[in-house]
């Protein structure tokens, strides 16, 4: 049921972006009198699964849910419609309109996309307010693993400030290393404050999820609320609902101590101290090659620590809306330098679509499905406008030459460069699927 959820939120969101898309470029091409012969949500090679049409307009949904598109006449686009090109120009085609107008209609799709997530996060300040874990409010200091510890850093830090610059929301920490190149950690230990030192290749590791800071939690209560598919401690007799009061007779104050004791013993039987009805239960458990034991419990941040809402008016949440879709999208365009260093390697956590549906939860919320559709939205509209052809960024490159120049690409030329850039859009589909492949084959 979780996995349909997920996909179920990747499909709506998925759709949401490429009708918003297209129809900017369609609002557009019919506002300077450009006719439309199709608007189609998902691709539609051989059939469609629904089409009508309404005027001069084909409107459908393809099976291949990949995208969508707008055929406007008289463009070169994915369709390679080489006959209509041999035909004299008409009026209301595409290649008969000035190059301006040309920019703007290939800008529409963009534009919209940017629009839409602005929209939402409005929309969802305004509905639900801001609730984040300030930095100050971690009191039992910070929880990291091997890889953390190896800098420098201990279990029980507290994070001062990166690089003498407080920041207030303590999840915006590991985003604020990996994305500013910071060189510092300023933290409190045993009332001593000390600089950590950040190691060139700590951004490597922290994209492979290695050396992350996390909030240090207490070990109880653990209220066992999940078991997972591949469990000793079910096998073993353990249920739902019992508490988890500690392992051989040992009683850890913090969660990364019951994770570290674990670890150390996973190659032998530990016996699981649970509280069932009142009773308490010792159960012998082999945890798995990894040190687990398949068991989950609702360790929310909200039972630990004071959360913070902010909450906004409607005319509040315009300014803050628009203020958190620009720092998206200035946050997300920093990542791509990540993605061309050798150094950090972070082509390799590239991600197809296996990768975009599970960011989506389990369980349907419609705060964070917003949140996410938003993002996506900006990710949708930056990269359509990088300057490759088969993207709008490819025909926008080509029309202002046009108008710097005053000359117009060939319609060879054009054709051409259509078919280079979707080879290369397919290699970096190929690419990042199969980068999400590969990951579920090590797993």
């Amino acid at each position: 049921m979780t996995i349909l959820i997920r996909i179920l939120q990747f499909i709506l969101s998925l759709s949401i972006l490429v009708i918003i898309h297209e129809l900017g470029h369609f609002i557009l091409a019919k506002l300077f009198k450009t006719r439309v012969e199709k608007f189609y949500l998902f691709f539609n090679p051989w059939f469609s699964l629904f089409k009508f049409k309404k005027g001069e307009t084909e409107y459908g949904i393809g099976w291949l849910p990949l995208g969508g598109y707008v055929k406007i006449s008289g463009m070169i686009d994915e369709s390679l419609d080489k006959e209509q090109m041999k035909l004299p120009p008409q009026p209301w085609e595409f290649r008969s309109k000035p190059s301006w107008q040309r920019l703007v209609i290939m800008l529409g799709g963009v534009v919209f996309n940017i629009l839409l997530a602005l929209l939402i996060y409005i929309s969802v300040l305004f509905a639900w307010g801001e609730t984040y874990l300030p930095t100050s409010n971690v009191k039992y200091g910070i929880a990291t693993d091997s890889t953390g510890l190896s800098i420098g850093l201990r279990n029980g830090d507290k994070i001062l400030s990166i690089d003498n610059q407080y920041i207030d929301d303590f999840l915006k920490i590991i985003p604020d290393i990996i994305l500013n190149d910071r060189k510092t950690i300023q933290i409190e230990r045993e009332g001593q404050k000390l600089d950590i030192p950040i190691p060139s290749d700590y951004i490597a590791k922290l994209l492979k999820n290695k050396g992350q800071i996390d909030a240090r939690t207490p070990f109880s209560p653990f209220v066992i609320s999940k078991l997972a598919k591949i469990s000793p401690a079910k096998d073993a007799g353990v249920m739902v609902g019992d508490e988890l009061l500690s392992i051989d007779d040992i009683r850890f104050t913090y969660y990364d101590e019951f994770q570290r004791y674990l670890q150390e013993n996973k190659n032998r039987k530990v016996i699981l101290n649970v509280l069932r009805s009142g009773t308490e239960v010792k159960i012998p458990v082999l945890p798995t090659v990894e040190g687990l034991l398949g068991v989950m419990s609702n360790r929310s941040y909200d039972l630990y620590f004071d959360l913070k809402t902010i909450k906004y008016g409607f005319l509040g949440s315009i300014p803050a809306g628009i203020s958190k879709g620009f720092r998206t999208i200035a946050d997300y365009l920093k990542q791509f330098k990540l993605i061309f260093s050798k150094d950090t390697k972070a082509y390799e956590s590239l991600g197809g679509f296996i990768t975009i549906g599970s960011i989506f939860p389990g369980e349907w919320d419609w705060q964070v499905f917003w949140n996410l559709t938003a993002f996506l939205s900006i990710i949708l509209g930056v990269i359509n406008i990088f300057p490759i052809p088969a993207l709008d960024g490819g025909h926008v490159m080509f029309l202002l030459y046009e108008v710097v120049t005053g000359r117009k690409p060939g319609d060879k030329f054009l054709e051409y460069a259509q078919i280079a850039g979707m080879i290369l859009l397919l290699a970096l589909l190929i690419f990042a699927n199969g980068n999400d492949i590969l990951r579920l084959l090590r797993k």
